[in-house]
């Protein structure tokens, strides 16, 4: 069934939509991950302009980042503590990232200049995760094992401002959390990614917390900066489709609690490596689409 989107100005599929929400959904599930990294570049491969696909998708991170952290909440593997440490960062960055989209939306370069950054973001995130996760496979040794060992860098120990976090059992200063949250904020407001495909492993071996805190206390911080940058977009540059949000969320939804129930079985360094080649392979669609000669070279737009 064909659906038209006001903001957007075109017809899609309803039941497609759908079924990418659920995808997101059970990925941002599974792995503690907001899923933007996915549902952006997959809109844009749809037609979706990339300003709507990057401002309406992060309605779509708040809904499944509730339905997954409401399962961790049950389970008790949040941290909310060093998860708002880490928002009051992602407020500041997404305030950041907001004028940044601004800016290069008014230079006319936005659909290339975000497609270069998936590539180099998303491809050089990849690479790294991949690496990490067979050596790991290879040497057989676990996530949590590995990082309850390591001790934080000489640099950061002596940073300023620390707090403990009892949860996380971490005594470490407020600007490595925070800084991790505005980096996280950037992105989403950007180029629509949540963030948590780099948050995951920032937490992991920079803030060296607990592996079974990690993908809800992610996924907590990931639901308020989505917000917070979905508002901004929608007051800012109007670029918030409500119908494709609302298809979003109700798939999401659905996608997060499945996604959830398999990150029971789901996990450690294999995990990671299906992760890592989903980045991949989205990075390599994204890098092939520049290369492709558009079916419509000029196109006429009225105002």
């Amino acid at each position: 069934m064909q659906i038209y989107l006001p903001i957007a100005e075109m017809s899609v599929p309803v039941e497609t939509i759908f079924l990418l929400g659920a995808f997101v959904g059970f990925i941002s599930g599974v792995f503690g991950v907001g899923g933007g990294f996915l549902t952006t570049p997959l809109l844009i491969f749809m037609g979706i302009p990339p300003a709507v696909a990057v401002g309406t998708q992060g309605s779509q991170l708040v809904a499944s980042g509730v339905s997954g952290v409401m399962g961790y909440w049950r389970r008790k593997h949040v941290d909310f503590l060093i998860g708002t440490v880490m928002l009051v960062g992602g407020i500041v960055g997404s305030v950041v990232g907001v004028a940044f989209f601004q800016l290069i939306r008014y230079m006319g370069q936005i659909d290339f200049i975000i497609s270069l950054l998936y590539i180099v973001l998303l491809g050089s995130i990849g690479l790294m995760m991949l690496f990490e996760s067979v050596f790991s496979v290879v040497k057989k040794n676990s996530m949590s094992s590995e990082f309850n060992r390591l001790k934080s860098p000489s640099l950061i120990s002596r940073l300023p401002y620390k707090m403990r976090f009892p949860r996380s059992k971490l005594y470490i200063s407020v600007f490595v959390p925070g800084g991790i949250g505005f980096v996280s904020g950037f992105l989403v407001s950007t180029m629509g990614v949540g963030g948590g495909f780099l948050l995951v492993p920032a937490m992991i071996y920079i803030l060296g917390m607990p592996a079974l805190l990690v993908a809800g206390t992610s996924l907590f911080q990931i639901i308020f900066t989505s917000a917070f940058s979905t508002i901004m977009h929608a007051t800012v540059s109007q670029s918030v489709d409500i119908l494709l949000a609302v298809i979003l969320i109700i798939g999401g939804v659905i996608g997060a609690q499945f996604g959830v129930l398999a990150s029971k079985k789901v996990t450690g360094a294999r995990a990671r490596i299906i992760l890592a080649l989903l980045v991949l392979g989205v990075c390599v669609q994204m890098g092939l689409q520049l290369f492709f000669i558009p079916t419509e070279i000029f196109v006429m737009m009225q105002e």
